[in-house]
């Protein structure tokens, strides 16, 4: 009996010993390296109508199926232009420190005005498009129109190249567009529409007309008109139409956008805008016949890497290694891209009390957890984020606690340090587990050697998982299989 006791003992002490050092519920590391890095430097950019040329490549497969591939770049290289919208501006002698606090300005503003679309949504319900007026304006997901990517697109024939702010969290495409009566300081000419011969106005009561959720009818010519309205008051207003969009040598026709003669707002030198979401006028659902609902994108880390981030369209979109989750659909909303988080990991453990029942999408359409572009830090519901929070703090307890930054409430003084140790963080979305690089969650804040924990909480229902967390990933949305995958190291 006394043997059994020891051999007893013994076991339990191995158990508790293995548990401890390993994983408890995962197969997850407990811990990786961070090396760390500076705030990515301010650097302006230069890209030219020649450039469009060499920064977009076409692929066709076996099945005769094309697919495009895009350079993106973040707005932060835009910072040679000067753009003012209340306190928010760029200019010319931005620093790597205020570029990051105007961007996190951006994201608290990006934050609530999604929120207010949800809630909007839900409050008035689904409701009939195409039957409001101009005075119920839309309000569109991407706050004071600024998104956080671009790319350059030619737009007519001949094509002439814009900057196009590219946005999961928006569906109407649409451009600034000649004469205009108010419109914002843009890098390239203004698109004039009498010089394309591809350019046709939208007859008013056509069909796509009435997908707009506000539209109205010129009654002089007979022609459908748009309005888009943003959470800060910006807005875009003018004639819905279509028109072709080159991809170097890939030309897409008869693409609804508006042509907006009345535009105003935070757009950063940007021409346009390029919607990316569910909504049947997103680009990815007018264009599903030609690249079958693809599109892909993977978001470097630009403290860490030089190169750009990049787009594809078409099968070529699907990555391999991808695990994919199933898309939730809100009944009140078709924009967003929503999928199921069962629970998050830290150190190799699942965090106590983090259950998918915090992340619920209800009936009304409040709640859930989206996928967006144009969100820098992932958002979680107040009482997930304080166990999430807890649990790194504890995994990292070994590391010097710094000040809180901004919307960071735990922060480290990581100065004259290159390396540390920090706790694993695991995203478990259903059937597929998204495992974060460091980088991804301890960021820089300043030039001191200040890295806070890039996640937040907050009070409202919905849950965002933002950029940051989805650097060096391919990112897949396949909305015509109604899933969302992730790729990891996805950007090579």
């Amino acid at each position: 009996m006394e043997g059994n006791a020891e051999k007893i003992l013994l076991f339990s002490f191995f158990t508790i010993f293995f548990s401890s050092t390993v994983t408890s519920t995962s197969n997850y590391l407990q811990s990786q390296t961070l090396v760390l890095s500076s705030l990515p430097n301010p650097s302006t950019f230069s890209w030219t109508q020649s450039d469009s040329q060499t920064n977009i490549n076409e692929l066709t497969d076996s099945n005769g199926e094309s697919s495009i591939f895009l350079d993106l770049h973040h707005v932060d290289n835009l910072v040679s232009i000067t753009q003012n919208l209340d306190s928010l501006s760029l200019n010319e002698t931005q620093t790597s420190e205020s570029l990051f606090n105007l961007r996190l300005r951006r994201d608290s503003l990006r934050v609530k005005t999604l929120n207010s679309i949800i809630e909007s949504a839900a409050l008035n319900g689904s409701g009939a498009r195409g039957s409001g007026a101009f005075s119920s304006s839309i309000i569109s997901g991407l706050a004071q129109g600024s998104g956080e990517y671009f790319t350059r697109i030619g737009v007519g024939t001949p094509p002439k190249y814009v900057y196009m702010v590219l946005d999961t969290g928006s569906d109407v495409l649409w451009l600034q567009c000649a004469p205009c009566r108010n419109c914002y300081s843009q890098t390239d000419p203004i698109f004039e529409p009498l010089k394309s011969r591809s350019y046709s106005k939208v007859p008013c009561g056509s069909p796509i007309c009435r997908r707009l959720e506000s539209s109205g009818c010129s009654t002089k010519t007979h022609t459908c008109l748009y309005q888009v309205s943003y959470g800060d008051g910006s807005f875009t207003v003018g004639e819905f139409s279509t028109e072709t969009l080159t991809f170097r040598g890939s030309k897409v026709g008869k693409v609804a956008l508006g042509c907006g003669h009345d535009n105003e707002g935070l757009f950063v030198g940007a021409g346009g805008l390029m919607g990316l979401g569910r909504g049947t006028l997103s680009f990815p659902a007018q264009t599903g016949r030609q690249f079958n609902g693809k599109f892909s994108y993977c978001l470097v880390d630009r403290s860490t890497s030089s190169k750009p981030s990049s787009m594809v369209f078409g099968n070529a979109a699907v990555s391999r290694t991808a695990r994919f989750t199933p898309l939730v659909t809100n009944p009140m909303l078709d924009t967003f891209y929503y999928v199921e988080l069962l629970g998050i990991s830290v150190g190799g453990a699942r965090v106590p009390g983090i259950v998918p029942s915090l992340f619920k999408l209800d009936e009304t359409g409040n709640g859930g957890v989206i996928i967006d572009s144009g969100t820098s830090v992932t958002r979680l519901t107040q009482p997930a984020y304080i166990r999430l929070r807890d649990a790194f703090r504890v995994g990292a307890s070994g590391l010097k606690r710094g000040a809180d930054f901004s919307l960071f409430d735990t922060c480290f003084d990581l100065s004259g340090m290159k390396e540390v140790k920090v706790p694993t963080v695991v995203l478990h979305f259903r059937g597929a587990d998204m495992s974060l690089p460091a980088t991804n969650y301890l960021i820089p804040v300043d030039s001191s050697g200040t890295f806070c924990f890039a996640f937040a909480g907050t009070m409202n229902k919905l849950s965002i998982i933002g950029n940051i967390q989805q650097q060096g990933f391919r990112v897949v949305y396949d909305l015509a299989g109604s899933r969302v995958g992730f790729a990891p190291r996805g950007c090579a």
